[in-house]
């Protein structure tokens, strides 16, 4: 392997042997045997995807065997965007489903966290617990439509608790303890829900985080609670006046059968991070969330039943309820509560290795610190069980996909996904039959009828574009919460092109069907009258060594100049000396091009991030173009408030003249 790499450099190409043992070719030789459809190669296989809706959704629903009752006339009613209705007259639950896996031996889900060392609840167990959960939530008041919310770690009892919930038919939401009492708030208070499951506290690089306090204030704001239910977690003694301990809840053994709803019947309401306002309370259904967990994990990450499956993630984060989709296919979840970088680095490799995973998934900027630690996983962990590693949250550069091949594993698939809480899916993502390449999303998902478009929303290829679905997809949301005529929904995904779904980043698709995502469209810098994505400059400057972490912003002037400072947090208290600096802006300079180069390099603390790790481009831009801090972002929405007001402050300095009489 050379040592610089370029995106678009062949890195990985599976076998012969990978291939035609993934689902997905299983799934192409079912197609052919049974539909009589026969397709050359995974293009194709795209492209009748998207044009024969009906004959592809019904096909994944057919394959995975999903249990439907009901009228099964025409798969999709309504083809419009929003207000598709798909799969009208057809009842089921997404908790059916796992019918297919009950009686297995061996565990569903395993957790570890930094309070636990291991908690295993096997098949049988937790179907018992589930019928118990969903017995007390039914005790307690809840019937179906009502909603259940959580405020738990990333444990096994949340699964059960989840599970339970979506059985009876009520509606879930969780944020994890992480978020602070005014977010968690903000979200809940918007859905008026029923029961409360919550813990005293967590842990997390190896601080203990006592949330006792929080949870009194969510309850006195949450007046539509009924009752509490009450994990001891951080403080196995702690108690919560009136509340229902878990204990109680799963000591009565009960199996019951799910509750069959409509196919659209609201599963859980996810939110939007809520960086510069209220969370969005987006609504999704049982049945489009069932056929694209189905579709996405087995087909896009090849996730087989008897798989040990793990992504790092929290209950605030839409990865949660993915991951939690591998029990669909009789895999093994595996669940990790706390910091991905404690007592080492290296922690989630420590965990594939005890735990022999054959899939993990993290952040992009999880293995990007891994690789500035320097960290060889492959010589300090037996990774023979891991065939892919899987990434999302931001853009995987090509250096760190370099370093997965060279550090962690050669024959490895490196899965980069893209997509977004707003359908729970990755609509760009991997392909068992495709190589990887480096900087790249080998393909667009099945069903996702993905487009790079012109501001006049022309299709293009090989230039950068807004990205757009031009196709309804099962699991896009039904509604928001509280948006009874829709117009919040509409301004959010189809103000600029009525009828295609705008998602808000900038990708470009290669003439083989791979795609590159440059970053968040609403923070496209312009300089020069030339569009740029932010995710270009990182590739470069992350390549740097010295470097940790860095973010850059553009605004436009009152005065009609253009204003683009690039902001990086050092390695171990490195200074940015005039030498340093010329090497940043030399390297941006011959890598991209002279206009990418930021107007300044300011040093600052830390990058502020949201709590699912995305970079706060959008609000600090709010802030350079004069925005009051307050109204700019939510500060419980991100991870380090106090480096959001340090970076404000420090702009406040920097910022040409004509615009700093306006900033707050």
């Amino acid at each position: 392997m050379s040592k610089t790499v370029r995106e678009g450099d062949l890195l990985w190409t599976p076998s012969k042997s990978f291939s035609e043992g993934s689902e997905l070719a299983r799934y192409m030789q079912w197609l052919a045997t049974e539909k009589r459809l026969s397709f050359p190669d995974y293009a194709s296989l795209w492209k009748w995807s998207v044009s024969d809706l009906d004959a592809f959704w019904s096909s994944i629903a057919e394959f995975f065997s999903v249990p439907m009752t009901g009228r099964r006339g025409k798969v999709l009613a309504k083809r419009q965007m929003p207000g598709a209705e798909w799969f009208p007259g057809v009842s089921l639950n997404y908790v059916s489903q796992l019918d297919h896996y009950w009686n297995r031996t061996g565990d569903a889900v395993v957790g570890y966290s930094e309070v636990r060392k291991e908690t295993k609840i096997s098949w049988k167990q937790l179907r018992a617990q589930v019928g118990s959960v969903r017995t007390a939530l039914e005790k307690a008041g809840v019937k179906k439509g009502d909603r259940v919310v959580a405020y738990l770690p990333n444990i096994p009892e949340a699964v059960v608790a989840f599970l339970a919930t979506a059985s009876l038919g009520a509606i879930w939401s969780s944020t994890s303890p992480d978020f602070g009492s005014q977010s968690v708030i903000d979200r809940f208070q918007q859905i008026e829900p029923k029961v409360l499951l919550t813990v005293d506290g967590y842990r997390y690089g190896g601080k203990d985080v006592d949330r006792l306090e929080q949870v009194r204030s969510i309850r006195q704001y949450l007046p539509s609670l009924s009752k509490i239910i009450f994990l001891p977690y951080l403080n196995e003694k702690a108690e919560f006046p009136g509340a229902i301990p878990w204990e109680e809840v799963v000591r009565e053994k009960v199996e019951t059968s799910p509750t069959l709803v409509p196919f659209n019947h609201p599963l859980w309401i996810l939110f939007s991070s809520g960086t510069t306002g209220l969370p969005k309370p987006i609504v999704q259904g049982h049945g489009g969330i069932l056929l694209e967990h189905l579709k996405a994990l087995a087909l896009h990450l090849d996730v087989k039943a008897g798989d040990w499956f793990s992504w790092w993630t929290t209950t605030g984060w839409m990865m949660w309820n993915f991951l939690v989709g591998g029990l669909l296919h009789g895999s093994t979840i595996v669940l990790y509560d706390g910091s991905p970088g404690y007592p080492e680095p290296g922690a989630l490799f420590d965990l594939a290795d005890r735990t022999r995973l054959n899939i993990l998934g993290a952040g992009a900027a999880y293995y990007s610190s891994c690789m500035k630690a320097g960290l060889k996983p492959r010589e300090q962990n037996d990774l023979r069980h891991l065939r892919a590693v899987g990434s999302t949250g931001s853009p995987l550069s090509p250096e760190a996909f370099q370093w997965l091949y060279q550090d962690v594993k050669q024959d490895l698939w490196v899965v980069s996904l893209s997509g977004g809480t707003d359908l729970c899916t990755a609509f760009l993502g991997g392909s068992p039959l495709l190589p990887v390449r480096a900087g790249e999303l080998q393909c667009r998902s099945l069903g996702a009828s993905v487009y790079a478009a012109t501001e006049d929303g022309q299709e293009v290829v090989d230039q950068v574009g807004e990205l757009v679905i031009t196709a309804p997809m099962p699991s896009m949301p039904l509604y928001f919460w509280n948006d009874p005529e829709g117009a919040r929904y509409r301004a959010s995904y189809f103000d600029l092109f009525p009828g295609i779904w705008r998602h808000g980043d900038w990708i470009k698709i290669t003439p083989q069907g791979s795609a590159v995502i440059l970053g968040r469209s609403d923070a496209t810098l312009k300089k020069k009258g030339v569009r740029m994505g932010t995710s270009e400059i990182y590739h470069v400057v992350d390549a740097l060594p010295e470097v940790i972490d860095n973010l850059v912003v553009g605004v436009d002037l009152p005065d009609g100049e253009y204003y683009m400072p690039l902001l990086v947090t050092l390695k171990g208290g490195t200074p940015l000396t005039p030498k340093l600096e010329e090497r940043i802006r030399e390297k941006i300079r011959k890598e991209l091009s002279s206009r990418h180069v930021p107007d300044e390099i300011i040093a600052v603390r830390a990058i502020p991030r949201t709590l699912n790790g995305k970079k706060l481009e959008v609000p600090l831009r709010k802030i350079l173009m004069g925005v009051p801090i307050e109204r700019a972002l939510n500060p419980g929405s991100v991870t380090d408030p106090s480096a959001v007001l340090e970076i404000a402050e420090t702009i406040r300095k920097h910022l040409p003249k004509p615009q700093s009489k306006s900033l707050p």
